[in-house]
């Protein structure tokens, strides 16, 4: 009988780890490609371009201001009284408190100049101006 059970009473010697490495390995693919998909709540916002930005770190505080406007402290809507309230609580808690400011790239320069010297003004002195950055820089125009 060839596909019959066999009548070994031979002990398993060896363990075959072929598997649980196959297995193993998808499921760090699987954990690495999920990834970047579990971050917090965002708020969509067009982003200006810049070609040579630098690397920003992760600050403590992110504050973002949308195409309608509206002010966001850490993804939550705020008013800009709240926005002073609630940088003086960041400052309270760690007087290294540094801000990531986003901002709509089709909002007027003044409203985004307004939303840095109320962060500036409540304390934050460091702080960083998010961008998206391009692929290639743009060409320098040429001197006449």
């Amino acid at each position: 009988m060839a596909g019959g059970a066999q009548d070994n009473d031979e002990e398993i010697t060896g363990i075959n780890v072929t598997p649980l490495v196959d297995v193993v390995l998808v499921l760090l693919i699987i954990f690495m490609v999920t990834a970047n998909f579990i971050v917090r709540e965002t708020v969509e916002v067009d982003l200006p371009r810049a070609a040579n930005g630098g690397e920003t770190v992760q600050g403590l505080v992110n504050v973002v201001l949308d195409k309608q406007g509206k002010l966001f402290f850490d993804g939550a809507e705020v008013s800009e009284e709240e926005l002073r309230r609630k940088v003086v609580e960041s400052l309270a808690k760690d007087k290294e408190t540094r801000a990531i400011i986003s901002a709509d790239q089709s909002l007027p320069y003044g409203r985004v100049m307004r939303l840095i010297d109320v962060v500036k003004g409540e304390g934050i002195a460091k702080f960083a101006l998010n961008i998206e950055k391009d692929a290639a820089p743009a060409a320098a125009p040429a001197a006449p």
